[in-house]
């Protein structure tokens, strides 16, 4: 009776772990703006938007994908937009601004570049580009591209270079911007 209590229940269990694996990934669709990125999925919230709502948020990135492929991070921007467009904020009420130090500098930087150092075109071209045609600021790491010997000749258009992403969050902070802690 127990060895037939304990099948019961590892199925069961075996059974709910299989619908949650399912489901969470099915749970994702693609947005209303950047259909090829930033897939949300519907949550039920007791927080609730206000109307009005202006959001100004700077975001961190400091880690490179894979080569070749798009930053985790830049998916991320796109899935802020769709989720807050796709709850009724005007795209207008959204201005956000991307500070990137780090390895996360090679992410920004035109083809020529890129494949000198990674053997692999940019895979994240075509997302900054369409982010920035959204209004998304980009900022680089001046001291950060020093480093790893990045002009601002080599950065993609909409990109700029700031004096450091210290000073970028000071400055995104002075204009009212809040800091996404992811």
């Amino acid at each position: 009776m127990k060895i037939q209590q304990s099948v019961y229940f590892l199925s069961g269990f075996f059974l709910l772990c299989s619908f949650n694996l399912m489901a969470g990934s099915d749970a994702f669709k693609p947005g209303p703006v950047l259909t090829q990125y930033g897939k949300i999925a519907k949550v039920e919230s007791r927080l609730m938007i206000p109307k009005d709502m202006q959001m100004k948020v700077v975001f961190d990135m400091s880690t490179a994908a894979e080569p070749g492929k798009v930053n985790r991070s830049l998916d991320t921007l796109a899935r802020f937009i769709n989720m807050h467009v796709s709850e009724g904020v005007p795209l207008k009420n959204i201005e956000l601004m991307m500070v990137v130090h780090g390895s996360a500098v090679a992410d920004f930087t035109d083809n020529k570049f890129y494949q000198s150092h990674q053997s692999k075109p940019n895979g994240n071209t075509e997302l900054i580009s369409k982010l920035a045609k959204l209004g998304v600021h980009f900022y680089v790491c001046g001291q950060s591209a020093a480093y790893y010997d990045v002009s601002s000749a080599q950065l993609l258009p909409g990109v700029d270079m700031a004096l450091s992403a210290m000073t970028a969050h000071a400055i995104a902070a002075q204009q009212g911007y809040s800091l996404n802690p992811f």
